[in-house]
C-alpha cells in the first residue's frame, strides 16, 4: 500500500488544484456579462441562422453500411488464417455470411442509403389539368382521307 501513496497524493493534489482553479476564477473573474459574450462563438462570424435540422436518416444507414462492412472483415481474417482447417464447414459458413451482408447491402443501396444529390421531386403521370379534350385534337369526318369525296378523288 505504501508503495500506491505517492499516486494517491498526486491524484488528491490534481483534484484540489482542478477544484480550485474553478472556484478562483468564478469569485475573482470579472463579472460584465452581454450579449454578445453569451452568444455561441462561431469563428468569429456572427450567426445569422439557426442551428441546422436534425441529421436525416440517411446518415445512420451510410453508418451501418460501414459497421456492416467492418464486422465482415473482422471475421473474414481469422477465417482466412484458418480455411483450411475449417474445410467445407468452414467455406459454406462464410459464403453464407457473405451472402447476408451482400442481400443487406442491396438493401439500403435499393432505399437509397447513397443517393446525396438533391431530392428528387417525382411529377405524375396523370396531370389533373389535362384532359382528352384539352390534348387530343378531334378530327371530323371532313379531315379523314378515306371519308371526304374530294379527298378520294385526289390520291386516286
Amino acid at each position: 500500500m505504501a508503495q500506491y501513496l505517492p499516486l494517491l497524493l498526486m491524484l488528491v493534489l490534481a483534484t484540489l488544484f482542478a477544484g480550485m482553479s474553478i472556484i478562483a476564477s468564478k469569485i475573482l473573474g470579472p463579472k460584465r456579462p452581454t450579449l454578445a459574450k453569451s452568444a455561441p462563438y462561431e469563428c468569429g462570424i456572427v450567426p445569422e441562422d439557426e442551428p441546422a435540422e436534425r441529421f436525416p436518416v440517411r446518415f445512420y444507414l451510410v453508418a451501418m453500411i460501414f459497421i456492416i462492412f467492418d464486422i465482415e472483415i473482422i471475421f473474414l481474417y481469422p477465417w482466412a488464417v484458418i480455411f483450411r482447417q475449417l474445410g467445407a464447414f468452414g467455406l459454406w459458413e462464410m459464403l453464407i455470411f457473405a451472402v447476408a451482408v451482400f442481400v443487406s447491402f442491396i438493401y439500403l443501396i435499393g432505399n437509397g442509403a447513397l443517393n446525396w444529390g438533391p431530392v428528387k421531386v417525382l411529377t405524375p403521370l396523370v396531370d389533373p389539368q389535362r384532359t382528352t379534350e384539352s390534348t387530343v385534337r378531334r378530327v371530323g369526318s371532313e379531315g379523314r382521307a378515306g371519308a371526304d369525296p374530294d379527298v378520294r378523288q385526289g390520291a386516286a
